[in-house]
């Protein structure tokens, strides 16, 4: 484990850019960020919703600032080059304390290819093995050169040579299949470096260190409902947390007046639930979580029952001039997210919707049961949409609608249980809601001045739920400002919902991306490209996918089929 200070990172980034198990570049190295075993423990993040779903007692921000503790690293990749000898070997035996070379006194550097499998694990490419076409060859007389022969950048270019004589280009390392008979994943978990290795049968797959399929952050996330239940045990975690486990919980809650609104059972309840966090079979879901949200955005909390952390009022949209299917607009003047991450894999992501078969995929973050996990909280404000669930469903078995979901569907025959399309819902519903959202984003910021980036799209599909919040939560300084709220206003929210739809009635790319099949991550989306409806990737929750314009505003065959057609074409 790293003995010195090698970089800087900001809190944030610890749980959705370099979180455990992650590759964090230094100016000259490489680290891996270590398990939560050896983080030092921050402030506390307060959610309890989230928490019980998660089965963890308590949240935590990343510790900041060099007093409160730094968070631990170990260098990986092991193995190292020599850009001036050329010499490849692990970094303890080509290099010295200070990282040069022990033979030429050059700056070494760490190994440009990694392996990965799908379960999580992580190790260095197997040069010796593939040199010698899989054959095990001790160290001792077999030193390795990394050259290239310069008359390309393709990886038949790049060579590995020993000095036995043997010789290699990196050539077909990153075929699917390419080290099946070289080397088998030896179960490695160097984030967790007290832990033994894991018996593992997965193939492994050859990335680039810097490749961004080398780790998928986990992260679920809640937005803040108030409820007496939440507001105890807020008020239970602050006040009881280390407190005797042995100590009555009426005689504790008695000990200090209940927050507004509870009572001292309530608080006293709390304190037995924040000691045995429920079973793993009894957790709520994350379609529990969206259940509430959906109804507490449904139903607004105005000024009088609303907190700081949340605050949504509907707006009177009688006299505007919007589509019969746009059954509600809210003004979510403040509301309060928590992004915790759960746990992250390789290769490729895990969905939201993830089943329990590719939950199994789910790298640990700790070497033993954590009671608490790394998130962060953030304060924005939004607008939300709520579409008419008789007129969507009705739309939703239309030929039109039954025949692009059918097109989706049939190109998934093809993949494998692994691919994206295993997690998602891929229905009628889902694609126009997705899609109104991506369209929605981009209008929003256009018209309220907010980098698109900073803008969220957060949606609720499951059973009668037909509703899209877009919000700006985020931690960075484009803040939240009121400028996307205010937008909620019955006759501004037409006039961007017309130009929203105005606008996705025509991509610079048509006719060429209106007509297109399948297309995307595993031929996830339809009418979609970057010059239309794929967002960033800090807006989109769905992976930019599940995506079809043609939902919205038709097709070149079917020009009035889109849910939303008559307003794409300038009526009402």
């Amino acid at each position: 484990m790293a003995s010195k200070f090698v970089g800087q990172a900001r809190r944030t980034s610890l749980v959705t850019t370099y979180g455990v198990g992650s590759l964090f570049p230094t100016e000259s190295d490489s680290m891996m960020i270590c398990g939560l075993d050896d983080w030092p423990e921050g402030p506390q993040v307060f959610e309890p919703r989230l928490a019980a779903s998660l089965g963890v007692a308590e949240f935590r921000s990343p510790a900041a600032g060099r007093k409160a503790g730094d968070i631990p690293v170990v260098r990986f990749p092991e193995w190292a080059f020599c850009p001036d000898c050329r010499s490849l070997a692990p970094h303890w035996s080509l290099a010295n304390d200070s990282r040069r070379c022990k033979a030429c006194n050059a700056k070494v550097s760490p190994s440009r290819f990694i392996v990965c499998c799908e379960n999580g694990h992580i190790e260095d490419f197997p040069y010796r093995s593939w040199v010698h076409q899989g054959e095990y060859v001790r160290a001792e007389g077999h030193d390795l050169r990394f050259t290239t022969r310069g008359k390309s950048s393709s990886l038949s270019d790049v060579i590995v040579e020993c000095s036995c004589g043997q010789k290699r280009s990196m050539f077909g390392s990153f075929d699917f299949t390419a080290l099946k008979d070289i080397k088998g994943c030896s179960g490695q978990r160097p984030w967790l470096p007290n832990a033994e290795s894991e018996s593992c049968s997965g193939a492994l797959r050859t990335l680039q260190r810097g490749s961004s399929n080398a780790w998928f952050a986990e992260t679920r996330s809640a937005i803040s409902i108030p409820s007496v239940r939440s507001r105890a045990r807020a008020f239970a975690a602050r006040k009881f947390r280390d407190a005797t486990p042995t100590a009555d919980p009426v005689a504790l809650a008695s000990m200090f007046k209940p927050p507004e609104g509870c009572t001292a059972d309530d608080v006293a309840a709390a304190i037995l639930e924040l000691r045995t966090p429920a079973a793993s079979g009894e957790r709520p879901s994350q379609q529990d979580l969206r259940a509430e949200e959906y109804r507490a955005l449904v139903n607004g909390l105005t000024e009088g029952l609303g907190t700081d952390e949340f605050l949504c009022a509907k707006v009177d949209i009688s006299s505007a001039q919007l589509p019969p299917v746009i059954a509600q607009v809210s003004r979510v003047s403040r509301l309060r997210e928590v992004r915790a991450l759960a746990g992250f894999s390789r290769v490729t992501p895990m969905t939201v919707e993830s089943d329990k078969d590719q939950e199994t995929r789910r790298a640990p973050l700790a070497s033993a049961d954590v009671r608490w996990l790394p998130a962060l909280e953030v304060l924005g404000e939004g607008i939300f949409l709520r579409l008419d669930t008789g007129q969507l469903n009705a739309w939703s078995d239309s030929p039109f609608a039954v025949g692009r979901v059918r097109s989706l569907l049939e190109a998934q025959d093809q993949l494998s249980p692994q691919s994206m399309a295993s997690g998602l819902d891929v229905s009628a519903k889902r694609l126009v809601l997705h899609s109104l959202a991506h369209a929605l984003i981009d209008e929003c910021s256009l018209t309220a001045g907010y980098p698109t980036a900073s803008l969220r799209e957060r949606l609720y599909t499951d059973g009668d739920q037909s509703g899209i919040l877009i919000y700006t939560a985020t931690a960075d300084s484009a803040g939240s400002l009121g400028g996307l709220a205010a937008l909620s206003d019955p006759h501004r929210f037409a006039a961007v919902l017309a130009s929203a739809l105005q606008r996705a009635s025509w991509c610079t790319s048509d006719p060429v991306c209106l007509e297109s099949g399948p297309s995307g991550v595993d031929g996830l989306n339809l009418a979609a490209c970057h010059a239309c409806l794929l967002l960033p990737e800090t807006s989109c929750e769905g992976f930019n996918l599940v995506l079809d314009r043609g939902t919205l505003v038709g097709t070149t065959e079917s020009a009035g089929a889109g849910l939303f057609s008559a307003l794409a074409s300038g009526g009402h």
